[in-house]
């Protein structure tokens, strides 16, 4: 189990990491940064919830708080493939 959810909270990491520099290029001056998770998942799904805490955790120790300094876009696929394709592109294409 601990195995799972260590896979899950990098693919998690992957996936904001990912989307990051989508995000950073689209920003201008000094605003509020954006962040874009696309998440496999449901957005109930228990163990996820403990991955976007970790996140949220991680982000809160560099000073980054969505609503204050940052803006963060979440998707949630729930584990259908053809989400998983196109959120990526329309994460990307947001102009936040």
């Amino acid at each position: 189990m601990f195995d799972m959810r260590r896979r899950e909270f990098f693919t998690l990491l992957g996936s904001a990491a990912a989307a990051w520099p989508l995000a950073a290029r689209a920003q201008q001056g000094g605003g509020m940064r954006r962040i874009g998770v696309l998440m496999g998942t449901a957005q109930n799904d228990p163990d996820q919830k403990t991955s976007l805490a970790a996140l949220l955790e991680g982000l809160a120790a560099l000073d980054c708080r969505d609503g204050r300094n940052i803006h963060i876009e979440y998707r949630w696929a729930a584990g259908d493939p053809e989400q998983l394709r196109t959120y990526p592109a329309e994460l990307g294409a947001l102009s936040l």
